[in-house]
């Protein structure tokens, strides 16, 4: 079975202070504003409780691809062609976990790819980078879409 890495949020442990976001957005933008810049985003409920809108990389997205510049890595990682991306942003429209992101100024959607920095960056050990095994991550997101899963 192939195995791919998520990352986990513990919403318990959250204190809103964004490092995960800053890390994110320095890493793949270069720049520290995080935010709109960021593939993760941390965001408060109405209830004042933390959630984290992140790609969990369970590639609902790829059949909603018209260009189909979506695809799975041997990783297990879901990723985006920027050279096929034409732009349209179905995938963010689409995305269940709310993952894929769009920017001002930035024509093609982006997403998590996994690489652990917000982890890393996370002062309060609010998320973790687990792996998991590709069939049971489908099942899980398929049942909460009330997909049959075999």
């Amino acid at each position: 079975m192939a195995k791919v890495k998520v990352i986990v949020f513990h919403p318990d442990r959250c204190k809103g202070d964004l490092e995960c976001e800053k890390a994110c957005s320095n890493v793949h933008f270069k720049t520290k504003d995080g935010g709109e810049k960021s593939a993760i985003r941390i965001v408060r409920d109405k209830a004042g409780t933390f959630r984290a809108m992140v790609c969990n990389q369970c590639g609902l997205c790829i059949d909603m691809c018209p260009p189909q510049a979506l695809r799975r890595l041997a990783s297990g990682i879901v990723t985006l062609d920027k050279n096929a991306c034409v732009g349209c942003k179905v995938c963010v429209a689409f995305c269940p976990m709310g993952g894929m992101h769009k920017a001002a100024g930035i024509i093609v959607p982006f997403k998590c790819i996994s690489c652990g920095m917000c982890v890393k960056a996370c002062p309060e050990k609010a998320l973790e980078l687990k792996e998991f095994e590709l069939s049971d991550l489908e099942c899980e997101v398929h049942a909460r879409h009330r997909k049959v899963c075999k």
